[in-house]
């Protein structure tokens, strides 16, 4: 298992408890990565994907602005032009609706395996259930939104639409400019996602587990290579926005890209907050954790290299000031990680083409918490030779190389 962040982690438990030894390679440790800085949630409504016709409505005035909900720094633009271009495909209609069901179909289960992975390993308790609110400022926002919750109802997904004082009801203290909203109540949350990705390592070492803190290299012949030396066994790829270096040692060419999230983490009482409040039109959401409120988002696509650009995380919560009268901005750390993206938006779960003991599992964008134990769960079922439990076609590394 390469990777020690909240899917790796998973993964490495349910392969555990289907009754294969397990030893985890990480560079730096666990929760190093953006499994430490996310917000926190299990999205299980998201299930459409980034890359749509909507997002490429948005994109022209968002990328305008270099602190915007959506960047790509010039230094950049030439490098990930054809991550674009497969994104841009990616935004057909048929595609999308492809890609949709897909990923409804990927939230199914990752919804049906959490609490049963909470339950055999402990750690039930750290996750609460107060749903989610998305604001929208006007009728006619609203109005351009009520298509993609069409999606949604079809699923099955529950949600109640919220005008005026409605609203405050759910979450006080929201400026007046937010005049609609809609309340998911099945969305949940982890106190703390670096303390809960934590608590996952523990458990792996209390049953019998291995974490090893070396750097994996290469893909060799039966195992991988790393600063450690050669360890050998069938290889679980689940080190996020850094995989597709890993594939390419064994000519395998995945295109995932890096959106570079920002987030800042005041002291817990900056802000009486009640539940997760997405300010979609703007990028970001504000997310209470165990010890703190997180202000963070948006996405930058700026790769694994460049230094961070903390200007982005300051105008978010000068954003966040303005939407929540009364937030206290002092006090607060900030944060820069690397969410996995790949064009399609769905993650890649399956074989590595070439290599039938290489398994992928990576690429979940802002999704790794939210599906990392119906991950765990497929990737488990299909190294012990059981039917995965969905169609696996639509996440397989190797649509890519077909593309090709």
């Amino acid at each position: 298992m390469v990777g020690a962040g909240v899917i790796g982690l998973s993964v490495a438990l349910d392969l555990l408890a289907s009754g294969l030894a397990v030893r985890v390679i990480d560079r730096v440790g666990p929760a190093a990565g953006a499994s430490a800085g996310n917000a926190g949630a299990f999205a299980f409504t998201d299930i459409q994907p980034l890359a749509s016709p909507r997002i490429l409505r948005k994109a022209p005035i968002w990328l305008l602005d270099p602190l915007g909900p959506l960047s790509v720094p010039p230094g950049y633009a030439l490098r990930i032009a054809p991550w674009m271009l497969r994104f841009w495909r990616a935004s057909w209609p048929a595609q999308v609706r492809a890609s949709t069901l897909a990923q409804a179909a990927l939230m199914r289960v990752s919804q049906a395996a959490l609490d049963p992975f909470l339950q055999r390993f402990g750690v039930q308790s750290m996750v609460r259930r107060h749903g989610q609110l998305q604001v929208y400022e006007g009728e006619a926002q609203f109005a351009a939104a009520l298509p993609g919750w069409s999606v949604k109802a079809a699923e099955g997904i529950p949600f109640q639409h919220l005008k005026g004082p409605e609203i405050a009801e759910v979450q006080p203290g929201l400026a007046a400019r937010f005049t609609h909203a809609t309340f998911t109540p099945s969305w949940c949350s982890v106190t703390d996602p670096r303390d809960y990705t934590l608590a996952l390592a523990d458990r792996l070492r209390e049953r019998g587990g291995e974490i090893v803190i070396a750097e994996a290299q290469a893909l060799v012949p039966g195992g991988v290579q790393t600063s450690a030396g050669v360890m050998l066994g069938r290889v679980v790829l689940a080190a996020g926005a850094f995989s597709h270096r890993l594939a390419r040692t064994a000519g395998v060419r995945i295109p995932l890209e890096t959106e570079r999230g920002y987030n800042t983490t005041l002291p817990g009482d900056a802000f009486d907050l009640r539940l997760q409040v997405t300010f979609g039109e703007h990028g970001f959401v504000v997310s209470r954790l165990a010890n703190g409120i997180r202000v963070g988002g948006a996405v930058e696509l700026g790769g694994l290299d460049l230094p961070p650009n903390f200007a982005r995380a300051d105008a978010m919560l000068k954003k966040a000031a303005r939407f929540l009268p009364g937030l206290k901005t002092g006090g607060g750390t900030q944060w820069m990680g690397f969410r996995p993206s790949l064009p399609d938006s769905l993650p890649a779960i399956g074989p590595l083409p070439g290599r039938p003991d290489v398994f992928c599992a990576f690429g979940h964008g802002h999704l790794g918490l939210t599906q990392s134990a119906g991950t765990a769960q497929i990737v488990a079922r299909m190294m012990t030779g059981q039917p995965p439990g969905l169609d696996v076609t639509p996440f397989s590394p190797a649509r890519f190389t077909r593309q090709r």
